[in-house]
């Protein structure tokens, strides 16, 4: 019995990280494949913007990043200078959260094979 839960618990970690790489894989490219205006237009669902009517220093944040991920980087600059800042952090541990993920489910092959 305690045998089968370990395996069963294992066996949730192993699908639980595989979702995690797999989510960490597809985001992005989705986000590639889309066209660099695809957030340019529409509603603000910036808190800030609803309520008082005011940009807070990410306003733009989501429109600058598809614009630099496009190599478009005049039009980023336009939506939010922070975007050169954050970008490069959030890459960084887009690869380390990558890493991690499959680091952690081949210790479960190992482990569990």
């Amino acid at each position: 019995m305690l045998l089968s839960c370990v395996i069963v618990k294992a066996s949730y970690k192993r699908t639980k990280h595989t979702l995690i790489l797999a989510a960490l894989l597809v985001i992005p490219a989705v986000l590639l494949f889309l066209p660099s205006d695809y957030f340019d237009s529409g509603e603000s669902i910036c808190l800030s913007k609803i309520i008082l009517d005011k940009e807070c220093l990410g306003c733009g944040m989501t429109r600058g990043a598809m614009h630099t991920i496009h190599f478009e980087f005049k039009e980023a600059w336009g939506f939010n200078k922070l975007t050169f800042f954050l970008l490069p952090i959030l890459i960084y541990y887009w690869f380390k959260w990558l890493l991690n993920s499959v680091k952690i489910i081949r210790s479960y092959q190992e482990h569990h094979n």
